[in-house]
């Protein structure tokens, strides 16, 4: 029986882009499997399923009925994590959207900053701290983006952990990712000089963007490129199930990173760009 689309939903010409990806993996699965069973589950609805909950931020248990059981969307969760599929799509899409922008696949500038963010009641302690600058108790969310706030890199840590761990394990990703295209980092004035010596390792130039550098204004100034990551960030908050530190695992949380990216992206590929004309309807 066929259901009403959430808002969430995949349209079927965002579907037609990850499909491929979706195919691809279940035939390794199934050549590794020892029974040779490729499961009756609708994976594309399980997919509507993750999205669905990462932007309204339900509980396993509360997902739809008309949806995959949460059990067989939660099973295939972690196997795409475990496997690495939610990070192979979210490249793909990346490089589509930078080549449909008339931009190489793989960036020459990349920008590093790192959040804190709350941690929900029953989050293990032992996977969250205390961040005694923001007072902050929860994990540490850094994001390596490009020029445009498109995601190359995710990590989280406890809160406690000093930004320089973020810092380096986000250039190692960067690295990774980009090759010998990527020629330059900027982060902010919390990370400190093992940053700068880990990019200097990596044949990377690492420059800290330092706030309000003439003196002028007082809170926060957007800095030239670099406020582009804190608009990734405020991106992401849009999907509720990011808002707060809900999940165990913090590779759980950064699949789900990776998920809101996901969404984000297939939009962009499949939706015309919004004018001022639009902005204007909307408004009235």
């Amino acid at each position: 029986m066929k259901r009403d689309p959430y808002p969430s939903d995949l349209t079927d010409e965002q579907w037609a882009l990850i499909e491929p990806m979706i195919t691809a993996w279940k035939q390794g699965r199934v050549k590794r499997s020892a029974t040779g069973d490729p499961g009756s589950c609708d994976l594309r609805e399980v997919m509507n399923a993750i999205i669905y909950q990462n932007r309204t931020g339900c509980q396993w248990h509360y997902l739809p009925h008309d949806l995959p059981s949460w059990s067989a969307v939660f099973y295939y969760f972690g196997l795409w994590r475990q496997d690495g599929l939610d990070q192979r799509i979210q490249e793909l899409l990346r490089c589509q959207v930078r080549e449909r922008a008339k931009r190489l696949e793989d960036p020459s500038l990349v920008i590093i900053d790192a959040q804190s963010v709350r941690a929900a009641a029953g989050v293990p302690k032992a996977t969250t701290g205390l961040d005694a600058n923001k007072k902050v108790s929860g994990r540490m969310r850094g994001l390596a983006v490009d020029v445009r706030g498109l995601i190359i890199g995710v990590v989280v840590l406890a809160a406690s952990v000093h930004d320089n761990a973020a810092g380096t394990a986000l250039l190692d990703q960067a690295a990774e990712r980009c090759g010998n295209r990527l020629e330059k980092v900027l982060i902010d004035q919390g990370f400190k000089d093992e940053v700068l010596i880990h990019g200097a390792l990596l044949d990377i130039d690492v420059e800290v963007v330092r706030r309000n550098p003439d003196g002028q204004g007082k809170g926060f100034v957007p800095q030239p490129k670099r406020w582009i990551v804190e608009q990734a960030n405020g991106t992401l908050m849009l999907h509720r199930r990011l808002a707060r530190e809900y999940d165990h695992r913090p590779d759980t949380s950064a699949s789900r990173v990776y998920w809101a990216s996901i969404a984000n992206m297939t939009r962009r590929l499949t939706e015309p760009a919004p004018t001022w004309r639009d902005a204007l309807e909307l408004a009235a």
